[in-house]
């Protein structure tokens, strides 16, 4: 299940890509463990790793489309690959490829032909974007920038303002700014253009982050905007915004199982080695439970995480169900990275401080990524736009095959305007429930999925209940915890997974929703019927030791499996 790289041979992908893939974790293992591990330290600026990506034309062939390269594609499935391998290694590196996708994004989605040629030239010398949408005042709230664009005499605009907490703002070639024009009002003024943070007239004001990245407050003053470096105008400078989100926060999810991958690793060979009382910490009890409980997280996270891209791939104009599954990626995963890295640590408990692991950084750096796109509570809200269509108007679709074809998503650059997510349908999510009623868990987890139905249908929030975001958003963990367990059942079904693992799995998912559910029953805006709905839905998973203990197997076969290098 997870990322080996000493074993990783990704066999599915072109020899190309397999060729780039396999050199960037050379790259890293090469370096080893105390050079990596210092750099981070000493908050050094990765350098070295940008130098290796533009040698090997890393981030062109991975991030430039087939319309604007040679031989080249926006691939989700390689490019999430890399994004879990950079997250391994470290936040950092995944921080700056992952800031380049978004900066890409309003150009990949303009019609601005010498912007296009202009970036895909960048990439090919080695360069990385950055994306210039948030600001101090503001945060990511487009309505409301003060990065002012005022028309200039010869055509064109000059713009005024600043932006805050924009990674690579220090060294991008190329930066998608979003601002506003001083002559129009409303969304008609909204423009998205490019910008060169070796200008004169963009000004690098810090680092605002204590970290080996740079995460900048940048400044234009009178910056010069020429025509062709504007990329979108109007409404669509508003959609390229949002789209580009749905396209590059998609990475946090991959991240967050990268990191989660490596500090297991060295947490259960830890754990195993460390004698205590004449015994291996492994061997108590509550430690079983708890690395049992991390494994099968985190298997969970690979399987929804995997299963998401295809429908990213399989996307278009009459198929938009990825837009659930990206804020899912983006809230439920990176969410779940968190309590993985949680319980990891209750067992190695000091261990997790100490400078020379890889797991003190991954423990600061995981809670960053739910963090990272309007917190865990925007995408709740976001959620629960898509549920009364996802569980009660169940709509025909075509079959979604697993998708590592080498084709180019460009579907991802033209997904038109940002609206209608109350209008998305999505397929019947009991099909696949249904199909895997045999395994204990799953059956128990259907009642509770049914039980949530039952709530909306005879129970549904009153008009004020509706208004309260604090009792939507635990209506809307129960939601979330149905579409991960649907996800999870069709990735499971594809790849064969085992049974022991897939029911463990599902056991955590039943204390999971019992857990909400008493959340629910406690809000002080729950009715009593509601509370009364929510105890009932406090139930056991199935309990089978000797399947526990199969699982537990697996987790004991990762001690030694994987040790980077001094």
């Amino acid at each position: 299940m997870l990322l080996n790289p000493h074993t990783y041979d990704p066999a599915h992908f072109d020899p190309e890509t397999r060729r780039l893939l396999r050199a960037t974790i050379d790259f890293f293992e090469e370096r080893g463990k105390g050079r990596l591990l210092q750099a981070h330290i000493d908050r050094e600026w990765y350098a070295d790793f940008l130098d290796f990506a533009a040698k090997e034309g890393l981030f062109a062939q991975f991030l430039t489309p087939a319309a604007d390269g040679d031989g080249t594609r926006w691939d989700t499935a390689r490019n999430v690959a890399l994004s879990e391998i950079l997250g391994f290694y470290g936040l950092n590196y995944w921080y700056t490829w992952q800031v380049t996708v978004l900066g890409l994004g309003p150009v990949w989605q303009s019609g601005n032909a010498e912007a296009r040629a202009h970036a895909a030239e960048l990439l090919r010398q080695g360069h990385v974007t950055a994306f210039g949408l948030s600001e101090r005042s503001h945060g990511a709230d487009i309505y409301a920038t003060d990065m002012i664009l005022t028309p200039a005499a010869g055509g064109g605009f000059t713009a005024t303002g600043s932006k805050y907490y924009i990674g690579n703002g220090n060294v991008a070639g190329l930066v998608s700014v979003f601002g506003r024009r001083a002559d129009v009002e409303g969304p008609d003024g909204y423009v998205f253009f490019a910008a060169d943070s070796r200008h004169p007239n963009y000004h690098l004001v810090k680092n605002v982050v204590n970290s080996q990245m740079f995460v900048s407050e940048f400044r234009l003053d009178d910056y010069p905007v020429r025509e062709q470096d504007v990329l979108h105008t109007g409404k669509a400078a508003f959609d390229a915004a949002l789209n580009t989100v749905n396209v590059g926060k998609f990475n946090l999810c991959t991240a967050a199982i990268g990191i989660c991958e490596h500090a297991t690793y060295e947490a259960v060979t830890h754990a195993h080695r460390r004698m205590l009382y004449g015994k291996p910490v492994t061997a108590f009890p509550h430690v079983k439970r708890e690395l049992t409980d991390a494994y099968a997280r985190l298997a969970a996270m690979k399987l929804f995480a995997d299963r998401s891209v295809d429908y990213f791939r399989s996307a278009g104009p009459d198929d938009r169900r990825y837009l659930l599954f990206n804020p899912m990626t983006k809230m439920k995963v990176t969410t779940e990275g968190e309590k993985v890295i949680d319980l990891l640590w209750d067992v190695i408990a000091a261990k997790g401080f100490e400078a020379d692991t890889y797991f003190d950084k991954a423990a600061k750096d995981i809670r960053g990524l739910p963090k990272l796109e309007g917190t865990v509570h925007v995408n709740l809200a976001l959620i629960l736009k898509f549920m009364p269509n996802y569980l009660f108007q169940p709509a025909e679709f075509p079959e979604v095959n697993s998708r590592l074809d080498a084709a180019d998503d460009e579907f991802l650059f033209r997904q038109g305007p940002a609206r209608g997510l109350g209008q998305i349908k999505f397929q019947d999510w009991r099909t696949v429930y249904d199909s895997h009623a045999g395994t204990p868990n799953v059956a128990r987890f259907r009642q509770q999925a049914d039980g949530l139905c039952e709530l909306l249908l005879k129970h549904a929030p009153s008009r004020e209940q509706q208004h309260d975001l604090d009792f939507l958003l635990a209506v809307g963990q129960l939601f979330a915890l149905v579409v991960y367990g649907q996800l999870i059942l069709e990735q499971a079904g594809l790849t064969g997974l085992d049974g022991d693992l897939l029911d463990e799995i599902f056991a955590i998912l039943v204390r999971d929703f019992a857990g909400y559910a008493t959340e629910l029953h406690g809000k002080s805006a729950t009715t009593e019927d509601q509370a009364a709905w929510a105890l009932a839905q406090v139930l056991r998973p199935v309990v089978d030791e000797a399947r526990t203990s199969r699982v537990w197997e697996q987790v004991v076969a990762l001690v030694g499996a994987y040790e980077m290098r001094q």
